[in-house]
């Protein structure tokens, strides 16, 4: 490891969001036209080597209660009252914000999320274009016109359905992209006009709390928007708020289950856990298979929703392909993410590191064999895992299988049948992506129509980027779709307007 990890925020756009306790940034939240410091601090630790590189003011219910009451008293209508042109332009100069301190948002990115100088940089730039593309969200938000004359009872009659802002969005993001996901759903929820409540993850609250800050700066409408610093323990009261119209969640599925108890009757956009199965055909081009699917089981240490956690291979390929994928997952260099050379960081926390070992050692004792890695380095770092499992009953029984293990471990086996592969991909209770490599269409269009998933990568990996194709799940892997154009459909409510005519000798029907 290199020396102690500290953050080192230098824009002076940041000033004012933080003090120095000695050499702990102890950061304010945003609520609802003021940034807040209070005396309840949350710790913000590093995974690179657990020090302490921030504090965070923590809301307790009453200043949670009084900020969503202006949000909803005054927010929602200051930002529905801003013109859409003007809403654009808004984002439009966040972007440009986040381009300028860049530098500081890849800093916090690699100290607070463990991201490597790359991945933090992608998320970024991934970010910034997902503020430009802002435009493209629009296409989804065009209503009707409906005629009368089709049905006896409308004749001089004819309606308009328009969409228009439910009111207040509450965004629960995840660790794994903090500032991507902040971003997205800001984007699609406060281009129809919504205010925005966003709970930050504990993890890595930071990058949520820097974003705030630039949309400030924007001209955004400052009682429009609230970052609600509390610990997911705490937010079953934010959650059934019946001020609050939408909820929008990025996590795993056990939390989902609790937001929809809790919520109460609102709209839920909620893209839920994962762990993909990657299938790869007799005819597949193994190299580039193998290369692609050791990317798609280690980027970012493995905690990603649509990270690879299963790989089925057809008997006659199954051989050479296991020692394809070792060979590349062998190739991942673990350490200090601030290390050029690194191409996997650390995990989360020591948790993580502890869920997956635990997993790798039940599969062991019930007979599967460790093919690579699940070597333990230190507190939060791990090689990349890959584990062969024999016998499809016991695969079945094995957390690996029926769990989402957040961590950069996958399980192989080998198919007989396309049939089999459909079987062992939809017996999980997760449905968010699917991965098929090979060059028979036929074949690949017979697994595209059984898998039962929301998106299907032909010969690639599965990955989201910025939303330009819509993504989310089935089963338990979420309700609804994030994506350019597609969540606007989620954050808006359809309103019918009727106009009557009837003896007005508007038409003259035969």
């Amino acid at each position: 490891m290199n020396h102690k990890v500290s953050l080192d925020l230098r824009s002076p756009v940041f000033e004012d969001i933080f003090e120095k306790e000695g050499e702990v940034s102890v950061f304010k939240t945003f609520v609802a036209g003021n940034w807040v410091l209070t005396s309840n601090l949350a710790v913000v630790r590093s995974p690179i080597d657990g020090s302490i590189i921030a504090k965070v003011s923590r809301l307790d219910a009453a200043a949670i209660e009084k900020g969503v009451d202006v949000v909803y008293r005054l927010g929602r209508r200051r930002i529905r009252d801003v013109p859409g042109e003007k809403r654009l332009n808004i984002l439009s100069r966040i972007a440009d914000l986040l381009e300028k301190n860049a530098g500081d948002f890849e800093e916090v990115l690699t100290v607070n999320a463990g991201k490597t100088r790359k991945q933090a940089a992608g998320e970024v730039e991934a970010s910034i274009d997902r503020l430009r593309k802002a435009a493209l969200d629009l296409r989804k938000l065009q209503g009707e016109y409906v005629p009368g004359d089709w049905d006896r009872h409308t004749l001089e009659s004819e309606g308009i359905v328009r969409r228009e802002p439910y009111g207040v969005v509450l965004a629960i993001i995840p660790f794994n992209y903090p500032l991507f996901d902040t971003v997205n759903k800001f984007v699609y929820s406060t281009i129809p006009g919504n205010a925005f409540i966003v709970k930050p993850p504990s993890a890595d609250p930071l990058p949520v709390i820097m974003f705030a800050r630039l949309a400030i700066e924007a001209g955004f409408p400052p009682e429009s928007l609230m970052i609600a610093t509390l610990r997911g323990s705490e937010a079953e009261k934010l959650v059934a708020d019946r001020r609050i119209s939408v909820i929008s969640l990025t996590g795993s599925s056990e939390t989902g289950v609790k937001v929809m108890r809790s919520a109460g009757i609102k709209q839920l956009i909620m893209e839920l856990g994962g762990g993909d199965p990657a299938i790869v055909l007799a005819d597949a081009d193994l190299k580039s298979a193998a290369s692609k699917i050791a990317t798609g089981i280690t980027s970012y240490s493995g905690q990603r929703c649509d990270a690879i956690k299963l790989v089925l291979v057809e008997e006659p390929v199954y051989n050479e392909m296991k020692k394809l994928l070792v060979e590349e997952l062998s190739k991942i260099k673990v350490g200090d993410p601030r290390n050029d050379s690194t191409t996997m960081g650390p995990l989360i926390d020591k948790e993580a590191v502890d869920t997956m070992v635990e997993a790798i050692e039940e599969a062991v004792s019930r007979g599967a064999k460790l093919l690579y890695g699940g070597e333990r380095i230190g507190d939060t770092y791990i090689t990349p895992a890959l584990v062969e499992v024999e016998d499809k009953n016991v695969l079945r029984e094995l957390k690996l299988y029926k769990d989402e293990v957040f961590a950069p471990v996958a399980v192989i086996t080998s198919f007989s049948t396309l049939d089999e592969a459909i079987e062992l991909a939809n017996g999980r209770r997760y449905g968010l992506d699917a991965a098929i490599f090979g060059e028979s269409m036929a074949r690949i269009r017979k697994l595209i129509r059984f898998l039962e998933v929301g998106a299907i990568y032909i010969n690639e990996y599965p990955r989201h980027g910025i939303g330009y194709y819509p993504f989310g799940g089935r089963k338990d892997s979420g309700i609804g779709r994030e994506g350019i154009g597609y969540s606007i459909e989620y954050v808006t409510a359809l309103k019918t307007i009727v106009y009557n005519y009837r003896g007005r000798g508007i038409w003259e029907y035969l």
